[in-house]
């Protein structure tokens, strides 16, 4: 699952910009993203030079403010209880999606890592950017790490660098999505995650 918009109501390097005063020019490039109109990583750089010079405390302010979804957690609850696997793929960051992920009892999860240097954000990112082709890498990592075809696999986004994460999966459900998502997933939602329920992966 994405975790922006999708797992959770916000997008987080937006909430980060309202720190840094910079949230209509990150907005902008985020929407523009999203729609498939710009290449994530470019974007991703951008938005995140906006960032510099923030103190690492609002990484803390900012997971504090995080809201899930409608349904977030009854879903992932569902699927856990059933003892299948929940993984999160994100385009942004750890530091965030760590402890989001923990609070939620998901193991699997994988996102970009912020850089910092003497207590504040240097306005760059380190290691490879988990953008649309490393979140379908990251789809069958995980499928193979809990040993589910993943053909058997179901994914939930709603930007255009979930798309190959889609396609790859066994079925791909859009979720609040952009346009160029909705069209090409096997199932459109648009209210709560937890509807995903009663569709036939997990109604079977």
């Amino acid at each position: 699952m994405d975790v922006d918009s999708t797992l959770i109501t916000g997008e987080v390097i937006e909430m980060l910009a309202d720190h840094a005063g910079s949230r209509a020019l990150v907005t902008e490039i985020t929407e523009r993203a999203m729609r498939g109109e710009l290449d994530f990583a470019a974007s991703l750089h951008e938005r995140v030079a906006t960032l510099a010079g923030l103190p690492t405390s609002v990484l803390d302010e900012v997971l504090a403010a995080i809201e899930l979804s409608p349904g977030a957690r009854e879903l992932v609850a569902a699927v856990q209880e059933r003892g299948w696997a929940v993984g999160l793929v994100s385009g942004g960051f750890v530091e965030l999606v760590g402890p989001l992920a923990a609070s939620l009892g998901i193991t699997l999860f994988r996102a970009n890592a912020l850089e910092v240097a003497d207590g504040r954000l240097t306005g760059r990112v380190t290691g490879p950017v988990v953008d649309r082709a490393a979140k379908a890498v990251a789809l069958r990592d995980y499928a193979g790490a809990v040993g589910v075809d993943v053909a058997r696999a179901v994914a939930i986004g709603d930007g255009a660098n979930d798309l190959d994460m889609l396609t790859a999966a066994g079925f791909g459900i859009a979720f609040n999505a952009k346009p160029v998502v909705a069209a090409q997933a096997d199932a459109v939602l648009g209210s709560r995650l937890d509807e995903a329920l009663a569709l036939p992966p997990f109604a079977a």
